[in-house]
């Protein structure tokens, strides 16, 4: 950063914002006819890959994220392109081996990506290690991530800690990331304020309006010293998404942290969006406005969305209000992890098996991998006689979950051969493998009928240059 305070912007709506109001399903062709716009706007960076957006292009649009990735970095010039990763879970919903996390960061940056968020679900800063690593050692641009949440052991310091370890592993930048909606303006300035006093990178703030509070929040952090905020454009802003990019811009206009944006420039971007969110109206939630219940519960939307719809396929509706109380009493036992995925999914489920069930009889696999560490180490000591309950006489593992997983990638190889027509095909094997048995053969017929003469002639408008 230079030595003026001008606060830049992140654009989440190739990203964050249609996963968080549209389930993941914007497609590629939504996307390029504005990016020419968006290059030309003034954005620090669009967040416009990873999270489910590498799932969701396969399995709902037939797409390939790999080609979007491509297809998007050919045509921004100006602004940098970011990407979310779940450190050593990539864009998958496991830990995958340290061969994979390379060879995976080694083809996002190669493809186009020069920002890399990073985080884990737990702050376990071991599983982000390899991840940061390769990031450093491709060039790219390294943001390390607060998963940000509370409980007695989620203090000031604590955080402000972690932040040092982060500078300390390389982190180009720190993004607190506030999935739920759920830190407060006047909280926000001490967070950031003591973020600031032990490192001197960039910070970046990162919420959802879930609450009503992000605005006020960005505002509060930014006064605080804050750089860098994340809004997606007025019509994939607000409810479950970010902040609106137009408000905030003008919120800081002429301010000592004026953002350097025309918001006339941003008019053509919010139209065209407009026609897209139109597009995916019937996918839009219900319910656009505040959740009051986030703030009383301090669970994200997501989560909460999932019991409610949990509990009515079980006809246990009348049970929502008993779960709801029984998620402090798992999260306590499990160490107070951060709700955020895939620890939401778990104390959520774990919560209702234990008023429906009794509480403790039942433990999923899941709950008993986490309890034998192999999803990383909690924020605090579990409770050992839930985890006794939970794991019996198997002892926990105390290394890092990554060391335990022996090299997959010459295996994926193998396993993917038939169909790969690219070094990546054998990522997107190992991470999805159902989907890519799907996907995978499609793809190399498209591209077998390409390079024979035998494709039929593309519509030129579905890419408009």
């Amino acid at each position: 950063m230079s030595g003026e305070r001008k606060v830049r912007i992140t654009e989440t709506a190739l990203r964050d914002a249609h996963q968080s109001l549209i389930a993941t399903r914007m497609s590629t062709n939504d996307m390029l006819p504005i990016l020419d716009k968006m290059d030309e706007a003034g954005y620090w960076a669009l967040e416009m890959w990873g999270g489910a957006t590498f799932d969701s292009a396969m399995r709902f649009l037939d797409e390939d994220p790999w080609e979007r990735l491509r297809l998007i970095r050919a045509r921004i010039k100006n602004a940098k392109l970011q990407m979310l990763l779940r450190g050593q879970n990539l864009v998958g919903y496991r830990h995958y081996a340290d061969d994979v996390v390379r060879e995976f960061v080694k083809r996002a940056v190669g493809n186009g990506i020069d920002i890399i968020r990073c985080f884990d679900a737990l702050n376990d800063l071991r599983n982000v290690e390899i991840a940061a690593d390769q990031v450093k050692k491709e060039g790219a641009h390294l943001q390390l991530c607060i998963s940000y949440t509370i409980s007695p052991v989620h203090t000031l310091e604590a955080f402000a800690d972690m932040a040092k370890k982060m500078t300390d592993m390389g982190a180009d930048s720190i993004a607190i990331k506030d999935m739920a909606g759920l830190i407060n303006p006047v909280d926000c300035i001490k967070l950031v304020k003591a973020i600031k006093a032990k490192t001197s990178v960039p910070l970046e703030l990162h919420s959802h309006y879930t609450t009503g509070l992000a605005s006020m929040v960005y505002f509060a952090g930014i006064e605080a010293g804050a750089d860098i905020i994340d809004t997606a454009i007025s019509p994939f802003a607000l409810g479950t998404s970010q902040p609106p990019t137009e408000s905030m811009v003008a919120a800081l206009s002429g301010s000592e942290w004026d953002t350097g944006i025309d918001i006339e420039k941003l008019l053509p971007i919010c139209e065209h969006f407009k026609k897209v969110r139109e597009k995916y109206k019937n996918l839009l939630p219900e319910i656009a406005g505040v959740n009051i219940n986030i703030l009383r519960y301090q669970i994200p939307g997501g989560m909460y969305s999932n019991m409610v719809n949990q509990l009515k396929e079980m006809n246990a509706s009348d049970k929502l209000e008993d779960v709801l109380k029984e998620v402090p009493v798992v999260r306590e036992a499990m160490g107070y992890p951060p709700l955020v995925t895939p620890s939401s999914q778990m104390v959520g489920t774990q919560a209702t098996l234990n008023v429906l069930r009794g509480r403790w009889k039942i433990f999923p696999k899941e709950i008993r991998q986490y309890f034998l560490g192999y999803y990383g180490m909690p924020p605090a000591p579990v409770d050992p006689e839930v985890q006794k309950l939970a794991i019996g006489k198997e002892e926990p593992i105390t290394c890092r979950p990554g060391e335990k997983i022996a090299p997959e990638m010459e295996q994926a190889r193998k396993d993917a051969q038939p169909w790969m027509t690219e070094p990546e095909d054998a990522l997107t094997w190992i991470m999805f493998p159902q989907v890519a048995k799907d996907f995978l053969p499609k793809k190399y017929a498209k591209v077998n009928k390409r390079d024979t003469g035998l494709q039929e002639q593309a519509d030129p408008a579905a890419y408009p240059a």
